[in-house]
């Protein structure tokens, strides 16, 4: 009952007149950036975090919450209709979605994403609601030495699922954990490279570097490296599905909900894992002529099961940061970020001190929910038509965006220097393929990973045995170095399969 009257109260703040049109401006942009290929929600969020500094919390983060998963929403239409993924995670979507399009089902393929994102969200959303204040609950009993263990365990997966090998994720992590040792020490209040330059003494915002890493070197390495020809655009054909689509696709959003979910609340580096489970899960169970449509004339499961395992990733991942302060992907360790510069901490204590926040946030995500149903299903054509905008003009745009919201914050010239020394560092790790997330989750959760350790260390006096002393610590322990073992030994007994059956 506590719950439902919480959630209840959540309801009585996110429909007020104010709140409802955040997240129905933060829906329909978020769409639209999914819709547009290559400007995920991680950028959208990482432009619009200077409003932080102007607009109420709660407000605020609705907004960004319409956009993370509106934006999750939009990228199926691209990659339906174009067989361009307007974010990473529809690239499964785009495997047979295009080729229902390209044989006139274009209808039915967008129909099952917008359904089959709106019944996972749903359901993921109940999920949040029902288990995010126990996990809280129990997050309150661990102590330092488990909370900087978490916190490595953040550290390890992220760094080694994320980008194309494990060591350029781990230099990338030490890159935002040096990155987030700049300013004054948090005990001493000694100045810590800082360079002799007074505006490095707060640290460097981390605004900032999610606008310069993800914006504006998005942007430059687009204009630098990048040229796409659009594909013909394929007939739109009435959206609507047939008895035999709604009979597929029923059990492939109920599958990828179930699969999507659990991935959501685990460090496992985002959406595309759950969706090429999801999809691969499909594929098998397919039989018949239903099989002989995957590769084909395309499957409808094939867009059911990965978009509805997207959106439920995506939602459950709000548990793991708002109980335990902990990012799942780049979007959750911008909207960390977001949540920083109101000077709020997720973790175990926000729904006691900061509820009603919560609960109104946690509310919006079913009204959102209907609101992107109601946005997708009828105004497919508007979002088409966004793609035609010149690339030019959008990038320009962007940079502009990015440029007066990040003047904005301080009104500093020495901000923008560096606004652009982090898009052109930025540039340079794209281009060699070093992962940017692991940056942005090293900058925020570094300090507090460092004054866990310190109090853990102090707890223990001195001793490091502290973290073999407590059985959640152990269990910890263990689970990281499956996380950094178990993959390599896995490659290595299937390097070995492939050597031994060709031999």
């Amino acid at each position: 009952m506590d719950i439902l009257n919480a959630l209840l109260q959540g309801f009585a703040t996110a429909i007020s007149p104010a709140n409802l049109l955040w997240a129905l401006v933060g829906c329909a942009l978020g769409t639209a950036v999914g819709v547009l290929p290559g400007i995920g929600p991680a950028v959208a969020v990482a432009m619009l975090l200077p409003i932080t500094a102007k607009v109420e919390v709660t407000a605020s983060m609705i907004f960004f919450a319409g956009i993370y998963y509106g934006a999750m929403y939009g990228g199926s239409t691209t990659s339906i209709l174009l067989n361009t993924p307007g974010e990473t995670a529809s690239m499964v979507t785009a495997m047979e979605g295009n080729r229902m399009a390209k044989s006139g089902r274009a209808g039915a393929a967008l129909a099952t994403a917008a359904i089959g994102s709106f019944v996972a969200g749903t359901i993921a959303t109940v999920i949040v609601t029902l288990f995010a204040p126990y996990v809280a609950e129990f997050a309150v009993k661990l102590g330092p030495p488990e909370y900087f263990l978490l916190m490595v365990l953040a550290f390890t997966t992220v760094s080694a699922v994320l980008g194309k090998s494990a060591l350029r994720g781990i230099v990338s992590l030490f890159v935002g954990l040096a990155v987030g040792l700049v300013g004054l020490d948090q005990i001493s209040g000694q100045a810590r490279y800082t360079l002799g330059v007074p505006e490095l003494l707060d640290g460097i915002e981390i605004v900032l570097v999610a606008v310069g890493l993800f914006a504006v070197a998005e942007v430059l390495y687009a204009v630098l490296y990048e040229g796409r020809v659009v594909e013909t655009q394929n007939r739109l054909t009435k959206v609507y599905m047939t008895g035999r689509d709604w009979k597929r696709s029923i059990p492939a959003w109920l599958r990828g909900t179930a699969i999507g979910a659990p991935f959501g609340c685990i460090p496992a580096g985002g959406t595309e894992i759950p969706t090429f489970l999801s999809y691969a899960a499909e594929k098998k169970l397919a039989k018949g002529e239903d099989l002989a449509e995957f590769g084909g004339k395309g499957a409808i499961e094939g867009v059911a099961g990965p978009e509805a395992a997207n959106n439920a990733t995506v939602t459950t991942a709000l548990i793991p940061l708002l109980t335990l302060g902990i990012p799942t992907s780049n979007t959750t360790a911008i909207l960390l970020g977001a949540f920083q510069n109101y000077g709020i901490q997720p973790g175990p204590q926000l729904f006691t001190t900061s509820a009603a926040l919560v609960w109104a946030l946690i509310a919006s995500l079913y009204i959102g929910n209907v609101m992107l149903l109601i946005l997708n299903l009828p105004l497919v054509n508007l979002w088409v038509k966004l793609l035609k905008i010149p690339k030019p003009q959008l990038y320009a745009g962007i940079l502009i965006f990015s440029t007066v919201g990040a003047y904005g914050m301080r009104q500093s010239a020495f901000d923008l220097v560096l606004l652009y020394a982090i898009g052109v560092f930025g540039v340079l790790m794209r281009r060699f393929d070093f992962p940017t997330a692991p940056v942005v989750i090293g900058m925020i959760l570094g300090p507090l990973a460092e004054a866990q350790l310190r109090n853990a260390v102090s707890i223990g006096e001195g001793s490091a045995m502290v973290f073999l002393q407590r059985p959640m610590s152990v269990f910890m322990i263990v689970v990281i170095l499956a996380v950094l073992i178990v993959p390599r030994v896995m490659k290595r007994r299937s390097a070995r399969r492939i050597l031994s059956s060709r031999a």
